[in-house]
């Protein structure tokens, strides 16, 4: 088997698949990200959605045994709208992150990648494949990286020449021996616009980055959000794409190539009310179809809530009583309180003063008494 043939063979047909960059590298263990996990653990700064062991995410041959070489690949998205809806007074709007738009990235990455295994096995008889998107355990950017797609920015994310840091990532590891590619050179240079535009701080320096404030990262949990991060989160009701759009590698970065890839104006931007009532199957039905939805409405209705106090929307206020009195959920309850503390109307602050009467459950309580602070805030102001 002439392995120089076969890798040429697949990087054409990688381009006839709709895979923009593609990269080879061996299967040898990541040693320096291993031991950049184990510091990340130490200080408690992972998000413990990872998967897998440090062993398991650092060492190809743990996932399979034959591992011989990994084929890193990149399919780029769009950073822009094409005439963005805009929020008005009456219907304010929030926003999933790029990495949300269209369809779920790791259903079309795992397409793309179950063509070139298909091609791979087509040449090689004797082939021993292994597909990963995003959830599985080796570290997509690690990956990328050593295979010479990009390079790792301040931001933490893979950087390339060409689409900037816009861009999906997806592996196949195989037990094939391919020669492997040379990284690229690291370019940031003096650069720390993303360190200093982070609206929580969590880009601690260059490379490293504290999960557990990014806002990223917080969008996707689903209990009472910490209140040093309430006001941050703006508008944003699923991710945020901050460090990327100050990133100078990325100006002027903007493409459409792949149709699954681009926004739906209504769901992309969602009107934030609506999403303050939706149904499982209204929400499965709307949203099911894109990567934002991977934790259910939840997360959503939340964000949805803390982006109508953010806009202090008082056309809001009758649906947020309705739920503070009415929903289930403590952390959907507790944080519609707050919010309507927020706003600051009368009928808000009356509205709180009457459902903490009969309320029980100690959080929603206390939500609901920093919701009635906001009064005294107000008074001060005056």
């Amino acid at each position: 088997m002439n392995t120089n043939q076969l890798k040429q063979e697949i990087i054409e047909y990688s381009k006839k698949i709709g895979i923009d960059k593609i990269g080879f590298t061996t299967a040898d263990v990541f040693s320096e990200l291993k031991e950049r996990l184990k510091r990340q653990q130490e200080l408690r700064f992972q998000s413990g959605f990872e998967k897998g062991s440090n062993e398991e995410r650092t060492e190809p041959k743990r996932l399979l045994p034959e591992a011989q070489s990994i084929i890193a690949i990149a399919v780029a998205y769009p950073s822009r709208m094409k005439d963005a809806p805009k929020s008005t007074k009456e219907e304010r709007r929030g926003f999933f992150c790029r990495a949300s738009w269209g369809n779920d990235y790791h259903d079309v990455l795992r397409e793309r990648l179950a063509k070139l295994e298909s091609f791979i096995h087509a040449k090689v008889n004797d082939a021993v494949t292994k597909i990963m998107v995003d959830t599985g355990e080796l570290s997509d950017r690690a990956v990328a990286e050593r295979a010479g797609i990009g390079f790792t920015g301040k931001n933490t994310l893979l950087i390339t020449k060409e689409y900037g840091s816009f861009v999906y990532l997806g592996e196949l590891i195989t037990n094939i021996p391919f020669v492997p590619d040379s990284p690229v050179e690291d370019s940031c240079g003096e650069c720390r616009k993303c360190i200093d535009a982070c609206p929580t701080g969590a880009i601690v320096q260059g490379g490293q980055l504290n999960a557990q404030r990014c806002i990223a990262f917080l969008t996707q949990t689903k209990d009472f959000l910490p209140d040093e991060f309430r006001e941050k989160i703006g508008n944003r009701v699923y991710g945020c794409d901050t460090c990327q759009l100050v990133c100078p590698k990325n100006r002027q970065v903007d493409f459409h190539i792949h149709s699954e890839f681009e926004p739906e104006d209504d769901i992309a931007k969602p009107k934030l009310k609506p999403m303050l009532t939706i149904s499982n199957r209204e929400f499965k039905e709307t949203f099911g179809h894109i990567s934002g939805s991977w934790r259910g409405k939840k997360p959503i209705q939340r964000n949805a809530i803390l982006g109508l106090g953010h806009y202090k929307d008082k056309t809001a206020v009758p649906e947020l009583i309705t739920i503070m009195n009415n929903d289930p959920r403590p952390v959907i309850r507790g944080t519609a309180a707050w919010s309507l503390g927020k706003i600051g109307t009368e009928e808000a602050f009356e509205a709180i003063t009457k459902a903490l009467e009969k309320e029980t459950d100690v959080d929603v309580r206390y939500e609901m008494d920093k919701g009635l602070a906001f009064r005294e805030v107000q008074a001060s102001q005056k």
